[in-house]
């Protein structure tokens, strides 16, 4: 199984050590930053893929809007005119794919609810990947989402998320794979770290948190999250396809970029963002339903830098 370690543990990483002594690929951040990014010859992700989503716990409806408004976003038929948009955001995994690929398009799947915690309030990797199941194995992201009363195994010590592929029931006669993606609510357990920059980190420099854009620093912590994850899913889905580093701790397409969302981004500095005048909430991409979202810079394969909307 192949799984990604999100961005809080490179975050703390990022804060504390890299001033000091990272790797070149990692010393510099912004836009700019040069990364050693390889294609490993395997699949990515094409066609048509509905993302499932799995909810785990207590969310209320308001919470789940902000998620299921999001993914509606990366390729909603009736396009945001607010410019920079999630689907402008979500065209730049486009680079990864040769023209002859089957175009890959994102839709809003099935939703499954399980609020009465079926599997307890502490959970392991193999139980995250068995809710991951009970979601459509076919063409699909499954995405399982806890809530902030869910301790998961390695949450905020190492992970604020994985995503990774198993092996799936029999669909017309065959066993296929599907991917998943697993990501946590750390309003309460580690915002500090899984929901920066709209709490203030519990590692390096302290400069005061962003107001979050939906007003929830929780559930706004989980879409940079699922975004970063969807990156690294649709180009990196089975371990074999673009990153950089070791398999098992690959750096990904969202990754890689770990705290960097507008230019002139540098260490506890989001960089140079969009301000709404209204709630004063920082943001940089727009969504359906007016939403608007903070969403990691992505890197381009083409320069091997890091490439942000704003």
């Amino acid at each position: 199984m192949a799984s990604l370690t999100s961005s809080c543990l490179l975050f703390t990483l990022f804060l504390t050590i890299s001033i000091l002594q990272l790797s070149s690929a990692r010393r510099h951040t912004g836009s700019d930053t040069q990364l050693q990014f390889q294609y490993h010859k395997g699949p990515l992700l094409t066609g048509k893929i509905s993302v499932n989503l799995i909810w785990y716990g207590n969310f209320k409806p308001s919470q789940k809007a902000i998620i299921t408004d999001f993914i509606t976003s990366l390729s909603s038929p009736k396009p945001v005119t607010a410019q920079p948009s999630v689907a402008t955001w979500w065209k730049a995994t486009e680079k990864y794919y040769k023209s002859s690929s089957p175009k890959l398009a994102l839709s809003l799947g099935s939703q499954i609810v399980d609020e009465n915690y079926s599997l307890g309030k502490s959970l392991t990797t193999n139980q995250i990947l068995k809710l991951a199941s009970k979601g459509p194995q076919a063409n699909a992201i499954n995405v399982v989402l806890t809530s902030a009363d869910v301790a998961v195994e390695g949450f905020c010590s190492s992970r604020c998320g994985t995503h990774g592929s198993s092996v799936g029931g029999r669909v017309n006669g065959k066993r296929s794979k599907f991917t998943y993606i697993w990501v946590g609510n750390s309003e309460t357990q580690c915002p500090g770290q899984c929901a920066w920059p709209f709490h203030q980190p519990i590692y390096g420099p302290q400069n005061p948190p962003l107001v979050a854009p939906n007003n929830d620093v929780g559930l706004d912590g989980m879409v940079i999250n699922v975004a970063s994850l969807l990156a690294g899913t649709a180009t990196n889905p089975f371990g074999n396809g673009y990153f950089q580093g070791p398999k098992e701790a690959p750096l990904e397409a969202g990754s890689a970029c770990t705290g960097v969302y507008g230019k002139g981004a540098y260490p506890g500095y989001a960089g140079n963002l969009l301000v709404d005048p209204t709630t004063g909430a920082s943001y940089n991409a727009n969504g359906v339903n007016g939403r608007k979202y903070l969403l990691p810079a992505l890197v381009d394969p083409k320069s091997s830098a890091c490439s942000t909307l704003v």
